[in-house]
């Protein structure tokens, strides 16, 4: 199936349709379609346009967030950005309803805070907390984490997977808002920082943005790979050993990959079989 740009046929008798418009729309639509990324080439053929023009609308939508690249080669998928705008999909299933049996059991495994996170526009927001039982924890209840996510774990796990025109877009919009002595605020070093975050698969922040407070978060990232938010947990630095961290990290990876699962990402040992 080939959908073809409004040049490629009869133009509408009123004249308005803005051909670089309906283009990026095409081109949209076709990654709708598609299970997984999709190569440059059969994006073009698709959508009828030519390799540079296909190239450099694609580029576009990139810098805007509505399409996501892969880490190597030219193939795309639908960003986040879509995802964020679709009232469709949001109608059909609340994260918030999907991920809580998971981070019930994060948060019981833990004993800590186990926050849910997306970014909104370009903030960083919580769509849930779970309290910790405990009777020395972390109180969060008033703060915001709109400006925080180069300070904050869950925030930081985000941005690792966003493309980097995102996060550029993001960095200048929002700037890096010193919290304590210890947030970075280079942004090379916050660029380089993120690409450990992808390399381990975890985020990990220590009184970054608030004294005495460790954090530690992992990505959510549905079938193609596109980040769709981050699971974390906050810790009282007294608790903060070495021991509780491992256990920390690896129950917050255990509860993003069971959530990714239920949005229809396969699981490890799904994808290995």
């Amino acid at each position: 199936m080939n959908v073809k740009s409004a040049d490629a046929g009869t133009p509408p008798k009123d004249g308005r349709t803005i051909q670089s418009v309906t283009r990026a729309l095409d081109i949209l639509e076709v990654l709708s379609m598609s299970e997984g990324e999709m190569p440059l080439n059969e994006i073009a053929r698709m959508t009828g346009l030519n390799v540079s023009t296909c190239h450099h609308i694609l580029l576009t939508l990139l810098t805007r967030g509505y399409v996501g690249q892969a880490q190597k080669g030219r193939s795309y998928s639908l960003g986040s950005k879509v995802i964020e705008l679709s009232s469709n999909r949001a109608r059909q299933f609340s994260l918030v309803d999907l991920a809580m049996p998971a981070l019930r059991e994060l948060n019981d495994r833990t004993g800590e805070n186990v926050h849910l996170a997306v970014i909104q526009g370009n903030d960083l927001v919580i769509l849930t907390e779970l309290a910790s039982p405990k009777i020395v924890r972390v109180v969060t209840d008033s703060i915001s984490l709109a400006n925080a996510a180069h300070a904050s774990a869950i925030g930081k796990a985000i941005l690792a997977w966003l493309p980097e025109p995102e996060i550029t877009r993001l960095l200048d919009h929002k700037g890096l808002t010193k919290f304590t002595e210890r947030t970075v605020v280079d942004r090379h070093d916050l660029i380089e920082g993120l690409r450990h975050v992808r390399r381990f698969g975890f985020a990990m922040e220590k009184e970054e943005f608030l004294p005495g407070v460790v954090s530690v978060g992992t990505a959510i990232r549905d079938y193609s790979g596109t980040v769709l938010g981050a699971v974390g947990c906050t810790i009282p630095g007294g608790r903060a050993d070495e021991d509780h961290l491992e256990l920390v990290k690896n129950a917050v990876q255990a509860c993003a990959g069971s959530i990714a699962t239920r949005l229809g990402r396969p699981s490890e040992d799904q994808r290995e079989s």
